[in-house]
């Protein structure tokens, strides 16, 4: 009997520091991340630097001006006073104009989630004028959070509200950003 559990043991150990490095190695926090066009380093990757796929859609703007434009792909929003990768505290107060497609009685969902993905504050963005049109219409929230301990990036996520329920219809703009 005991032969077969000083068998067993080691392998489970195998088992068990193998799912540890493969977790390590697929959780991103020892990878390249585009900015500004330029691969960075984040963490401590163990991949060499990647040598195509650098696009100009992630930036890290530190500007003081009250209104930024964003990429072409978030072409449903405009005149945020906040840009990707801005370093952010609490409270933020966001405002800028969204189509008005991604409103539902005059509302849209907003999340503040940190570098793994979890929520960390949400709000409900507030139309500002009439939203039921196609054009953009001005919002504002208001998200109040605790800083991660863990880690300084994190992302916005405005989803289009969806009563439906329909998956064609569901979309969101993630906005990748710091904590202060």
């Amino acid at each position: 009997m005991y032969k077969k559990f000083w068998f067993i043991v080691p392998i489970i150990l195998i088992i068990a520091v193998g799912a540890l490095v493969l977790a390590r190695g697929f959780s991103g926090e020892d990878d390249w991340i585009c900015v500004n066009n330029q691969w960075v380093k984040h963490g401590n990757p163990y991949l060499t630097v990647p040598t195509s796929g650098c696009g100009a859609t992630t930036s890290i703007v530190t500007t003081t001006a009250p209104t930024v434009e964003l990429p072409p792909e978030s072409k449903n929003f405009r005149s945020l006073n906040i840009a990707p990768g801005q370093k952010i505290s609490s409270p933020l107060e966001i405002t800028g104009e969204a189509k008005g497609t991604w409103f539902f009685e005059a509302s849209f969902p907003v999340f503040l989630v940190n570098w793994d993905g979890l929520i960390i504050a949400q709000g409900v963005a507030q139309a500002k004028d009439n939203w039921m049109t196609e054009d953009f219409v001005p919002f504002e929230v208001e998200l109040k959070f605790i800083k991660p301990d863990y880690k300084d990036n994190g992302a916005l996520i405005f989803k289009k509200d969806n009563p439906s329920g329909l998956s064609q219809n569901d979309a969101a703009y993630e906005m990748p950003i710091l904590f202060e």
